[in-house]
């Protein structure tokens, strides 16, 4: 661990009424882990490793691609293909190399998560789905640990800090404070399907490290007890009083082994989806005289598909439109593949065996990103 700094470095920082030498100090001792290194992890890891936090874990097992470039600014076009994590990394290194950077190539899972997680002060979650979150929150629980939320969805971002001791017998609201359970799949859509503009995260990462800064050092008034969201077309901001939910510490496993083997994928509804058809599959369907390609997209969504017919439908229409599936053979799009799966599990349920019903595995973006590799 680090015990010295370079004065010169963090020179502005010392010099802050309330911080001084002892809060940087605090940081050079401090240890915190990033979970992802996307939208939210990467403005969070910049600044964390500027400011100097003395250990910084990244946790994440993607690689860098194209469409990650225009929120992520850690990487770089040469990048595409290479690990987040190690990229993340080596980059962070670059920009402050008196600091220690810990790469995890690994996806953050129940059966992995302990002995990573008990290593460090806090936790930031910069993941973007609802498995990892509710596995975070609990096992942060588990643990006592400080844990540092956000979350990103087109022009809006969600900021809070949980599991804060007050003391001895007070503790702060966790995330099943806030949602208990798990959404259905489907009912809120995720950045692949709402899409997110690139400065929303880059706006609620950087605050996620502030937020870690502050708990740190003991500056300022960290959001403990509020959930704060921004909106950055008309630059409003609120924040609202959270409170414990009865019940929703009951709703964390009571035990690390217990933790272990809790499915957060299965729970979460993210796994064995029997509707899905691969790209490959859809395309060979398209010949098909008796099949019915369904979007299920709100009117406005992007973008525009021209490859093949099919009747534009929104999910909260499909009710109203029952009588409109003709043909044997149904395939539901949308962008990501949540509501095509929610559709042909509503239209399973109505039509019995009478129809081979199927869902667009990774929906209409995974088929024209593989659309156009296949013509480079």
């Amino acid at each position: 661990m680090q015990n010295e700094y370079s004065y010169e470095r963090y020179q502005r920082q010392t010099i802050l009424k309330n911080f001084g030498d002892a809060g940087q100090l605090k940081l050079t001792q401090a240890k915190v882990l990033v979970v992802g290194a996307g939208g939210l992890g990467c403005p969070a890891l910049l600044y964390l490793a500027a400011a100097g936090v003395g250990i910084i874990g990244v946790v994440d097992d993607d690689v860098v691609e194209l469409d990650n470039l225009h929120r992520q600014p850690v990487y770089i076009t040469q990048d595409i293909g290479k690990s987040k994590a190690t990229t993340a990394a080596a980059y962070l290194k670059l920009l402050n190399p008196d600091i220690s950077i810990i790469p995890y190539i690994i996806r953050l899972m129940s059966a992995n998560s302990p002995e990573i997680v008990r290593e460090y002060d806090i936790i930031i979650d910069a993941t973007d789905n609802f498995s990892s979150r509710y596995m975070i929150n609990d096992l942060c629980v588990l643990l006592d640990k400080p844990l540092v939320f956000g979350a990103v969805s087109q022009y809006e971002g969600q900021l809070a800090v949980f599991n804060v001791r007050q003391n001895e017998e007070e503790k702060t609201v966790h995330y099943r404070d806030l949602f208990p359970e798990p959404p259905n799949a489907g009912e809120v859509l995720s950045c692949a399907e709402a899409g997110v503009l690139g400065v929303v995260p880059g706006i609620i990462g950087t605050m996620q490290a502030a937020e870690a800064i502050k708990l740190i050092t003991g500056i300022g008034q960290p959001l403990v007890n509020k959930l704060y969201t921004f909106n950055v077309l008309n630059n409003q901001s609120y924040e609202l009083e959270l409170q414990k939910k009865e019940g929703s510490d009951a709703l964390v496993p009571p035990t690390l082994e217990t933790f272990r083997q809790t499915d957060y994928d299965w729970l979460c509804e993210k796994t064995n989806n029997p509707f899905e058809i691969s790209i490959d599959q859809f395309v060979t369907m398209l010949d098909y005289d008796n099949i019915e390609i369904i979007d299920v997209r709100e009117p406005d969504e992007m973008p525009d598909v021209f490859d093949f017919g099919y009747k534009k439908i929104p999910l909260s229409k499909l009710k109203e439109n029952i009588n409109r599936y003709e043909k044997e053979i149904v395939v539901f799009f949308c962008q990501s593949g949540q509501r095509s799966t929610k559709a042909a599990q509503w239209l399973q349920e109505r039509s019995g065996n009478y129809k081979s019903i199927y869902s667009l595995q990774g929906g209409i973006l995974n088929y024209l990103k593989q659309r156009q590799e296949q013509k480079l």
